[in-house]
């Protein structure tokens, strides 16, 4: 070996195991992975160093591979190992900050994109006015009082009569994402199971990724989550079934009465498993979903975010559901910012119960309806079949998706691509972000046929 070369393998194969274990004085679970840590952190255990198998490590640590095996558990939840099946760990590197990989835009595409249909975001023309609504924000009663509140008089006045059941406790929080992140963390552990719609929100699936649950599959049609699928998901013992219950991203969806009611006839049957449903653009939404809490209202936890319909900057979202299960995620989150500004509280309040802004929301809301329909009526006609019925996207089937990004990005154009929203689900798409379109329909005829052509480009042949 060079001098000065790093040397990936001396913790390898059975002497590696017995020069690992001579460093390791506490052979409890937490001292293995602290030990582990020092020398991935000093450099010792370089990236790509192989490491022992588990049954090795434990027989010259004089313990059981349990022991060994949490150990490795706690290095790759930290990024600091991976696991390749057969062929065993290696090192990744120092501890790192989970990314939200799905979410995060993959690659860069350089400065000529003309047209940004990846980010699903709301439009800025079509939010309401917020400056009334944070000068009410600013006169809250308790305004500057360090004592924390779940959620203001205001506010829950303003959304407790819109909600689909009667929860026994409320939160304010940051954000919808920010509110299925807290749940999550305060409801399941690394390896739970997580029953999830497939496909669903790249985020929800990064956060729980990050969390290192097992996610489930659940199959779904036109109608939501399917009671069959979700039947046999529940045979795997799932903590927790994650489902959006209206304008479904990225398939556009509302559950109705009928299948909501199927849906909770069958998680009768696991009294175990608790409901997260997420309701993410909220008012802005074209119809009212059912709701599992209707049927099981002790088991299910209702997010609904009002980011997309009032404005990204009033980041409020709102927490309905069990009392246990919100007040575990009430106690975790008192380890950070502990509540959510009165002011914003209240100046949601403000909008929701002001009749004028109620108005432009709807309006606002049409006018999604009318932006996504007219493309989605133009690529029908090139042949392009597109289900969805609500929501600011489009779920687009193409031949291949890594060709379709392709050409789109060639002639300026980025879209997301449908394999971040998937768990099982085998069939190439790519998202298309309809929020923003224009609604020239000369220009809606060109962006059309591209999304058309991208869709039946194939990997031997991009157009």
């Amino acid at each position: 070996m060079q001098e000065n070369a790093v040397d990936r393998t001396w913790a390898a194969g059975p002497r590696g195991a017995a020069r690992l274990a001579g460093r390791i004085t506490d052979t409890s679970a937490r001292g293995v992975a602290a030990v582990m840590t020092d020398l991935i952190r000093s450099g010792e255990l370089a990236p790509g160093s192989t490491l022992p198998t588990v049954r090795a490590l434990a027989a010259e640590l004089g313990v059981s591979p349990g022991t060994v095996a949490d150990a490795w558990a706690v290095l790759r939840r930290h990024r600091m190992i991976t696991t390749l099946g057969r062929r065993g760990s290696v090192v990744s590197g120092p501890p790192a900050v989970p990314h939200p990989v799905r979410f995060e835009r993959v690659g860069d595409l350089g400065s000529h994109l003309t047209l940004d249909l990846a980010v699903a975001a709301p439009d800025p023309a079509l939010l309401p006015a917020l400056e009334d609504a944070l000068l009410a924000g600013a006169r809250s009663p308790r305004l500057n009082d360090y004592s924390r509140s779940a959620i203001t008089a205001a506010l829950l006045d303003a959304v407790q009569g819109t909600w689909p059941f009667e929860p026994e406790a409320w939160m304010a929080v940051g954000g919808g994402y920010e509110g299925v992140q807290l749940l999550c963390q305060a409801l399941i552990v690394p390896g739970d199971r997580v029953a999830v719609e497939d496909p669903t929100a790249a985020r929800l699936l990064d956060i729980l990724e990050a969390l290192d649950a097992q996610i489930v599959p659940v199959a779904c049609d036109a109608e939501g989550p399917l009671p069959d699928s979700l039947a046999r998901a529940l045979e795997q013992r799932p903590a927790l079934f994650l489902h959006q219950s209206r304008a479904q991203a990225p398939c556009g969806w509302t559950v109705g009465e009928e299948r909501a009611a199927a849906l909770a006839a069958t998680l009768e049957g696991a009294p175990n498993v608790l409901v997260l449903e997420d309701d993410g653009i909220g008012p802005v939404a074209m119809a009212p979903a059912a709701s599992i809490g209707a049927h099981l209202p002790g088991r299910t936890v209702l997010v609904r975010s009002y980011s997309k319909s009032y404005g990204p900057d009033l980041r409020i979202a709102v927490v309905g559901g069990p009392k246990e299960v919100v007040e575990r995620a009430r106690v975790l989150r008192t380890f950070g910012t502990g509540w959510t500004s009165r002011i914003l509280q209240d100046a949601l309040a403000y909008l929701l119960t002001d009749d004028g802004t109620t108005g432009h929301v709807r309006a606002a809301a049409r006018r999604y309806d009318l932006r996504r329909t007219a493309l989605a009526t133009r690529l029908a006609a090139h042949g392009v079949p597109t289900a969805n019925r609500d929501g600011l996207m489009l779920w687009v089937p193409v031949v291949d998706e890594t060709s379709a990004l392709v050409t789109l990005a060639a002639r300026g154009v980025t879209v997301s691509p449908g394999s971040r929203f998937c768990v099982a689900y085998s069939r190439p798409h790519v998202r298309i972000a309809t929020s923003r379109l224009t609604e020239d329909p000369h220009a809606l005829d060109e962006t059309a046929s591209l999304i058309a052509l991208a869709a039946s480009a194939s990997a031997g042949r991009m157009d």
